[in-house]
């Protein structure tokens, strides 16, 4: 009953529905004083925003393909750039007139002499040690032998022997002489006798020679410098047995060499010998003296190519009067030697390595031209071109072994142009 009531109540409570159009739908009805609304506006606005949506999709899609035109054009270009090489050039400097090379030389005593005994003995003492300067004559030791002593006392008595026997024996053929012309003994007797006397006088003169034999070896007792020079070695000390080398290896005593002048042995390579010619002035240094020049001259040469090291040995004269250079000596020998006017230098990091041979890879209008060279000298980092090249050709450095002949390249940097 009482939720019956209830329903009633809300029943009456409840506002009226507002009233449907001819299609169903519900239009709520209008406040007071407000004109009711139309459809057609609400139309346009819809249009208008639908084609501006479609305008702004338009230019977005022409606008990326545009940015895409332009990047494949972009690519395009770099691909065409990236696809020539780039390279770098130097050109060719002109020969020098004169050019000079570095050799080692060897420094050798211009007189280097052992020194040996030509007598038997013992040595009774010697004068001179190493690094005595002597001069030529100077007594240097003396050997005392007594052996040759008594031989040359013997050989004396000998030759008074063989005098008296000359002299008994010209007695005896002057007196056969007379007795034959007063035909008193026959003419062989007075033959045998003037033979015996022509056998006595060789048996004197041997007896003779053979004092002087022992004269001069006993002279030799002496050991005498033979020349100017320094004592480098003495191997021989007093009381020493000293033997002239008959039947037995002889002992060097001394070792003299002459410093004052020297000789420097150079060997010269088979390429440079055709341009070394004796009489020129040649310049040396010693690594421990780099500031001291000597002056040398080329006085001869071997004028024949060593098989076996393929160099030519040539001779310095060295004056060495102030003693700074010493025997055995390391030293640099720097030889002017002509050079070619008509030749051109390259750093060898420019040359090609072909099977066709030895090319040089020369720019002309952007294109790359393998040119043929012929190699004069190495220098290490630089090589002499005697033909091929000139001190106008842009030569690429460090080419790469695929580069080919008519390539299009692009030059990068330059070095600095030779002199014509």
């Amino acid at each position: 009953m009482e939720i019956t009531k209830a329903h009633e109540s809300e029943k009456l409570q409840t506002p009226n529905p507002a009233p449907k159009s001819g299609n169903g739908q519900a239009h709520s009805a209008p406040a007071a004083g407000t004109p009711a609304p139309t459809g057609k506006p609400k139309s346009k606005l819809a249009i208008g925003v639908i084609c501006a949506i479609v305008a702004l999709l338009a230019a977005g899609i022409i606008s990326g393909i545009h940015s895409r035109i332009a990047a494949d054009t972009v690519l395009a270009d770099v691909a065409t750039q990236s696809s020539v090489p780039s390279v770098r050039v130097t050109f060719p400097q002109a020969g020098e007139q004169i050019q000079q090379i570095d050799l080692p030389g060897n420094v050798e005593a211009f007189t280097d002499t052992p020194i040996y005994a030509r007598t038997n003995g013992y040595l009774r003492h010697w004068y001179v040690d190493i690094g005595a300067h002597v001069h030529q004559g100077e007594l240097m030791a003396e050997i005392e032998t007594p052996e040759l002593d008594q031989q040359l006392q013997q050989a004396q008595a000998d030759v008074k022997t063989a005098q008296a026997n000359v002299e008994i024996a010209d007695i005896t053929s002057k007196r056969w002489q007379n007795l034959l012309a007063k035909d008193a003994v026959s003419k062989q007797e007075t033959d045998q006798a003037m033979s015996d006397l022509a056998a006595r006088q060789s048996t004197l003169s041997a007896a003779e020679a053979n004092v002087r034999r022992l004269e001069q070896l006993q002279g030799f007792e002496k050991v005498i410098a033979p020349f100017d020079g320094v004592v480098t070695a003495r191997n021989i000390d007093i009381g020493a047995l000293v033997e002239a080398g008959a039947n037995s290896v002889p002992k060097e005593l001394f070792h003299l060499a002459a410093i004052h002048q020297l000789r420097v042995y150079v060997a010269v390579p088979e390429a440079y010998a055709n341009a070394v010619t004796d009489g020129g002035t040649v310049n040396l240094t010693e690594t421990d003296r780099p500031d001291e020049t000597f002056k040398g001259k080329l006085v001869r040469n071997s004028n024949s190519i060593d098989p076996e090291s393929r160099t030519l040995n040539a001779e310095v004269d060295v004056n060495n009067t102030n003693g700074h250079l010493l025997p055995g000596a390391y030293v640099f020998v720097h030889l002017q030697l002509p050079g070619n006017p008509h030749s051109v230098t390259l750093p060898s990091n420019a040359l090609l390595f072909r099977a066709e041979g030895l090319r040089a890879a020369v720019i002309r209008d952007n294109r790359v031209v393998l040119a043929p060279i012929s190699i004069g000298h190495d220098y290490g980092n630089k090589v002499e071109i005697t033909s091929g090249l000139t001190a106008k050709d842009a030569v690429v450095l460090d080419p790469p072994d695929s580069l080919a002949a008519g390539a299009t390249v692009k030059v990068i940097q330059t070095g600095k142009q030779g002199a014509a």
